[in-house]
């Protein structure tokens, strides 16, 4: 149990890194296009927001991959693309239970799905907060 704490905490700090890195990112996209988003134009703004909620997006899906990489390096899959899928479905923590790990790092899926919900929930709450502002600024632009 310990080795997974140890596989897995130093994953959960460098997958909350880059969330970190990605929301940055989005907010500088963001502020670098008020203008649009200032602008009287629905669309416009909708179009910032759609890219920011893209980058959050990638930003999860890296997360997946990175987590993916770990469980394959551990030898829990022979191939890729079925741990990118399992990582997938601990990190959106639906749980199918169509493939399990071996007992030796099955605490690693749990880690993953708490990984999971706050990732997602930060990249909620960013999408959220930008739609928010957007909407606010194009209404007020389009009254004034």
């Amino acid at each position: 149990m310990l080795m997974n704490l140890l596989y897995g905490l130093p994953m959960m700090a460098l997958c909350l890194l880059f969330q970190s890195l990605l929301f940055m990112a989005a907010i500088h996209y963001y502020s670098r296009h008020a203008y649009l988003v200032d602008s009287p134009s629905f669309i416009a703004s909708l179009v910032v927001v759609n890219v920011v909620m893209l980058l959050l997006v990638v930003g999860n899906l890296v997360q997946v991959g990175l987590w993916a990489l770990l469980f394959h390096l551990l030898g829990e899959f022979d191939q890729f693309g079925v741990a990118f899928y399992h990582s997938a479905v601990n990190f959106a923590t639906l749980g199918y239970g169509d493939m399990v790990m071996s007992e030796r790092h099955r605490l690693l899926g749990p880690l993953e799905a708490i990984n999971g919900v706050l990732m997602i929930g930060v990249s909620t709450a960013a999408l959220m907060a930008t739609f928010q502002d957007a909407m606010r600024k194009t209404i007020r632009a389009r009254q004034g």
